[in-house]
């Protein structure tokens, strides 16, 4: 069975402050929509979502159809720091 690619989905109380930290450290958003509560982060093969309201705490997720090659529909490219976007909202484990 294959699960799909890992990432973590991270419950966040302040969006903008956690986009920022992540920045930081090397991420670039790479889809979702801050103004729906939800962001998806890529630093190389890393893959983290930031969502602000949706959990209650951290979440490991796997994310069926992603490999390295092609993450999904709404991230593009992992290497692609111009990625297409959509307002979809991913689904969760």
């Amino acid at each position: 069975m294959q699960l799909g690619k890992f990432s973590i989905s991270l419950a966040v109380k302040d969006i903008a402050a956690s986009r920022a930290f992540y920045e930081a450290l090397g991420f670039v958003a790479t889809g979702g929509d801050a103004s729906q509560g939800w962001l998806i982060l890529c630093n190389g093969p890393q893959v983290i979502g930031l969502f602000q309201g949706m959990f209650e705490r951290n979440t490991p997720t796997f994310n069926p159809g992603w490999d390295d090659r092609r993450r999904s529909r709404w991230t593009g490219s992992p290497t692609s720091a111009t990625s297409r976007r959509s307002s979809r909202r991913p689904a969760r484990s």
